[in-house]
C-alpha cells in the first residue's frame, strides 16, 4: 500500500491524459505516507483522514490550504525519518497547490 502525490495545474484527466496537467509528482514516499495517514481515524477533524489509501483523492487549492494545519501535528508524532520526509514532501505540495490558482493535489492510492 502506498500513496503517491501529483500536483496538477487543473483537474487531472483519467489515464495518460493526466500527464498534460502534471506540474510535479512525489513517488518516493508512498508507503511511509500511507502508514502515517492510515493512523488517522475517519471521524477525526480535517481532510487528511479522508484520503483513500486504495483509491484516489483530490484536493483543490482551497482544500489544500485548509489541510496545511493538519500536517504539523502528524509530523510531531512520527519517529520514523521516512515518515517525516513524506510529510515534508506533502507539506511542500500542499503549499504549492494552495498558491496555484485552479490546481489540484491528487493522492493516488494503490
Amino acid at each position: 500500500m502506498g500513496i503517491e502525490l501529483e500536483l496538477h495545474s487543473r483537474r487531472p484527466a483519467r489515464g495518460k491524459a493526466s500527464r498534460d496537467s502534471l506540474i510535479r509528482g512525489s513517488y518516493q514516499h508512498g508507503d511511509a505516507l500511507a502508514r502515517v495517514l492510515s493512523g488517522l481515524h475517519r471521524r477525526a477533524p480535517g481532510k487528511l483522514a479522508w484520503v483513500d489509501p486504495y483509491g484516489n483523492t483530490l484536493f483543490n487549492e482551497q482544500e489544500a490550504q485548509a489541510t496545511l494545519d493538519e500536517v504539523a501535528p502528524l509530523e510531531q508524532q512520527c519517529t520514523d525519518t521516512r515518515q517525516k520526509a513524506a510529510l515534508r514532501d506533502l507539506t511542500e505540495l500542499l503549499e504549492a497547490c494552495a498558491a496555484t490558482k485552479g490546481s489540484y493535489l491528487w493522492f493516488v492510492g494503490d
